[in-house]
Parts: C-alpha cells; structure tokens; sequence
C-alpha cells in the first residue's frame, strides 16, 4: 500500500481538481491507519484532517509513545507512525455517542419562543447538534405543537434523532396570543414551573442521560434562570443577527446619555451609532420602535431589555449569521458564536418547525420556469397587508409581465381573508403561482429565481444572501427596518421599495424597482461574494464551522 496508493491517490485528486464538472477538493480526511494519504495532501497543498477509529483513549496513549519510551515504561519496539507525530498538534472532536465514555451521549435542552421565526432557526440548530452525537430535547408548547404536527404531511423522519416535548403557555385560545402584553406576562407566570418539573423529570429518570446544558431562545430567558438555579450551564440562542443584540445590551447606556427614556422613545431624530464602524440606527427604525401602539412598542422594548440578564447568565450566545456579515457588531457581543448559515436544503421531506403545510408543488411549477426569471415575494409568518395594499401588490406583480411565485398565507390580509382583484387569478394563470406557504430555502436555491421580494426578517434575509438572491426590501416590524439597511446600504445586495404619501407601496414602485434590480449586475456580483462566504464560513476551517465546533466541544466537556 505504502508503495503503490499515494501516487494513485495523487493522480486520482490532480484529475478531479483538473475536471471542469466537479469542484475542487478542498479539504482531504483520511483514516488515522492511512496516514500517506494526509502526506500526498500536504506535498499538495490541500489542508488534511485526521479521523481516529479509536477513542480518545487510544488516540491519547499513541500520543504518550515517546514519554513511555523515555520514563522506561515500554521499549523502543514496534514502527511509530508519522501521522502519530502531527497529531500532537491536532485536536480530537467527539463525533457520536460512540466516543463518549460509557457510551452514553451529552443531552441538551432546547427551548424556543413559540413564534414561527423562532422556532425554525432553533429546530435547525438542533438538527444540526444532533448530528454531532448529541441527545436533544425541544420544548415547545401545547398550542405550537398542535400546528406544527398538523403541519406534517407524513410521518416525521426528524422525530428519530429528536425529541419533542410540550409544556403549557398558560394562553386559552387565539385571541389570547395577539395580546402581546398578556402573552408575556402569562408565560413567565406559568412556564418557567412547568419547566423546572420537566427538567426534574427527565434527569430522574433511568431512560434519559441528565441535562448538561440549556439552550434557549432570547426572547425565553426565563429558561435560562430556570438553567442557572438547578446548575445547569446555560446558551442563548437570538433570533436576530449582531447588530439588533449590540442594540440591546446597549440599552443601559442609551438610557443613561439621554438618547433614549426609560420607554425607549429617542430623545432626538440623530442617528444612534454604536461604535464607529458598525451601521447607524435610524430613530424611528429601533428594534422596538411603533410609535403607532405604544403598548406594543412597551413589550418589546420589555424584552429587548429583558435579555441583557439573560447574555449574562450565558455561556455563549449563538447567532444565525457568518462573521462578515457585520464584524464590528459580533466584537461588541461578549461570548458570540456566529455559527450560520443555519440551512436545511439537504434535508428531504418537510422539516419540522412550520405552522403551514408546506406546497411542494411550487418547485415542480418552478422547474418550467426560464433560468433567473422568477419573481418570489414572501412576507414570512407575521407581517400583514391591508386590503388596499394588497390589491395594489397584485396589479403591480401583473403589471410586470414575468413570471412570480408568491405566498400568501392564511392571514396575510389584515381582517379578512386575502381578496385578489377581480379577474386577476385568470389574467395571471399561465405565468403566475400562488400557494400558502413554501419551502423557502429549497425555492430560493432553485436557478429560476431571479429576485427575493421580503419582510427582511433575519432569517429569511440569511436565506437569500446565502442562496445568492437580490432582495427587494419591503419590512414589516422589529429588525427587519435595520435588516434592510443591511442589504441596501452595508451590503449592497437589493433595493428599496418606498411608500406613498399615504403609506402605499405602488405598482409603478414595485414595477419600476424590479425592472432596476434585475439590469443591475453589481447587485447580483455582491450578494454571489456573500453567497461564497457564506459556503466557506460553512466548510471545515471556515469561522462558523470552528465556532460550531468549539460550542459542541464545550457540551462534551459539561
């Protein structure tokens, strides 16, 4: 072997690296017994990662050969590898529960806020963590579990690797949870209990391994005291990217330079800047801001406050985001992991984590559409249109003349139910696709897409950066105003759609700015070089893979 395989080995990458119908190979793993091969990777300049069939143990007493040569323990009998050698510059990562002492797996409890966009983003992180050996348990309430169950189409793959568990909110029906106010109130009356006696449970019984460690969403960090007087080490998980968690635990200080009062009513229409380099806030576009509805805009800013505790009673606080996307905000988070993009495009079926039955059809529909053509607009799972609104979207999509894919959920429509202008159905049948929800990321990945029409909420705008997409930006609430400064201003990855002197959005706007986005090439060239960091972030070495590696290390060592 030693004499004939490295020069086919290097014969075999030299022809795949040459291939014009394969990607370079970027990295070479190599079992630890066929060490040539990280040798012929090295002469090549390719990186090289050893994998052990052994456990720590073995790997660890090859390691100690020569100190048991030189203490006289053994003799100098028997070859001793080259590979044996570099290892003691590597680090060994648990893979599976087969490394484990005992065999026995690390658990972890996840727990998101029972919103759609948090849910998801959670679910794929603890897919993703589960994968790494790792026995999760998701908690979510009664009433979310109901709709996603009822969601699923077919029986769960992902039930196999992770367990579902639900606890009461406290809430009676619908109308309960539009009310912010009572929703928050009621749930930090009556789950923080409930959660307690699930975590005494599962780490008394006989069946499970005991919680090493909680992970739980920012808007929930209840949980995390919760974690923090039963002893058990503690995660935050935000649901926004940098900047709008810099914004936060900057609250404080605002507060106390007079920027903003105790309700988080800015002081002064300049613009709020945290550092020098990171982006400006807008006064009117904080995180909390609706000057409409102050009760609304106090909620928020109740939990936006709230979650400066909960970084402190946290180990790291993981964020849905890759280190370039704002650096000089992740500097002013202390114990941030960038770890996205968090995706799910290699996943079959349906994931777990949508209120909506997915329409799987969408794909087929776009799979007879002409390469970057599509227009797809998706307001995600909370923003609503008015009736005026939305007729006008719909005549500014039929005006257009392309083809569009647009979802239109349930209660998009504020009241009613969505009412499309007459005729407009048949009009737009031959060139027009319109379903309740979809698999976003696997249509955004699709090549018939040619722009993203968005809320600009965090996850989907990590979804189409990393899907390479164009945005127009059209937001809603929250993040999702600074969200578009992002992609408009900082990245330069889409255009703005702006309203009316009476608050609408035209179908000239919407016609004129898509007829731009799609002749703009420098556009498509910035959000492709944020597509490409965002696949190295991804692959081993990149920032993201290493800080994931480093989070589910620390869960090993609990």
């Amino acid at each position: 072997m030693l004499r004939v395989m490295p020069g086919h080995l290097k014969n075999l990458i030299n022809k795949v690296n040459q291939s014009n119908d394969c990607e370079q190979i970027k990295c070479v793993l190599a079992d630890t017994s066929v060490e040539w091969v990280l040798e012929v990777a090295k002469k090549m300049g390719i990186p090289g990662t050893a994998v052990t069939p052994a456990g720590p143990g073995g790997v660890a007493l090859s390691l100690h050969i020569p100190k048991l040569i030189e203490a006289g323990i053994i003799d100098t009998n028997g070859e001793y590898s080259i590979l044996e050698l570099k290892l003691q510059q590597a680090k060994v990562w648990p893979l599976g529960p087969s490394e484990v002492m005992g065999g026995r797996q690390p658990h972890v409890l996840v727990i998101p806020y029972p919103a759609q966009g948090h849910v998801m983003p959670l679910m794929k992180l603890s897919m993703k963590i589960a994968k790494h050996g790792v026995k999760v348990t998701f908690v979510i309430t009664e009433f979310i579990e109901a709709k996603i169950m009822a969601s699923m189409p077919e029986k769960a793959w992902w039930s196999q690797i992770i367990r579902f568990v639900s606890i009461p909110d406290g809430l009676e029906g619908e109308d309960d949870r539009k009310d912010a106010a009572k929703t928050r109130e009621t749930m930090l009356k009556v789950m923080p209990k409930h959660l307690k006696n699930l975590i005494d449970k599962v780490n008394q019984s006989n069946d499970c391994e005991q919680i090493k460690c909680v992970l739980a969403d920012t808007s929930v960090g209840w949980a995390l005291e919760v974690a923090k007087k039963m002893r058990i080490p503690g995660t935050a998980v935000t649901p926004a990217g940098p900047g709008g968690v810099a914004l936060s635990l900057h609250i404080p200080k605002l507060i106390e330079a007079g920027i903003i009062d105790t309700n988080g009513t800015p002081m002064s229409d300049e613009l709020i800047s945290l550092s020098k380099e990171t982006l400006a806030w807008k006064v009117n576009e904080l995180t909390w801001s609706c000057p409409t509805d102050p009760k609304f805009q106090k909620v928020i800013f109740e939990y936006a406050s709230s979650t400066i505790q909960t970084y402190r009673n946290s180990n790291w606080v993981l964020c849905n985001s890759f280190n370039e996307l704002d650096p000089w905000a992740c500097d002013l988070v202390p114990n941030m992991l960038t770890i996205g993009p968090l995706l799910a495009s290699n996943h079959s079926g349906h994931l777990a984590g949508n209120f909506w039955p997915e329409d799987s059809t969408c794909l087929s529909w776009l799979d007879k559409q002409a390469k970057g053509s599509v227009i797809y607009v998706s307001f995600g799972s909370i923003a609503k249109l008015n009736q005026q609104q939305f007729h006008e979207l719909a005549l500014g999509l039929e005006s257009l003349d392309k083809p569009f894919l647009w979802v239109v959920r349930k209660n998009l429509v504020q009241v009613s139910n969505a009412e499309f202008p007459e005729g407009f159905t048949q009009r737009v049948a031959s060139r027009g696709k319109v379903v309740e929800w979809a698999p976003q990321e696997k249509v955004l990945s699709h090549p018939s897409v040619a722009c993203f029409l968005s809320h600009c909420g965090w996850n989907s705008t990590i979804e189409g950066v990393s899907m390479g997409v164009p945005f127009l930006c059209w937001p809603y609430f929250a993040d999702q105003f600074h969200n578009r400064s992002y992609i408009c201003d900082a990245w330069k990855v889409g255009l703005e759609l702006i309203p009316d002197n009476n608050g609408i959005i035209t179908r000239h706007e919407l016609e004129t700015k898509i007829k731009t986005l799609l002749i703009d090439d420098s556009i498509k060239a910035n959000v492709l070089k944020l597509k490409e960091m965002a696949r190295n972030n991804l692959a081993q070495g990149g920032y993201s893979f290493q800080n994931f590696q480093t989070f589910i290390a620390q869960i090993f060592n609990y």
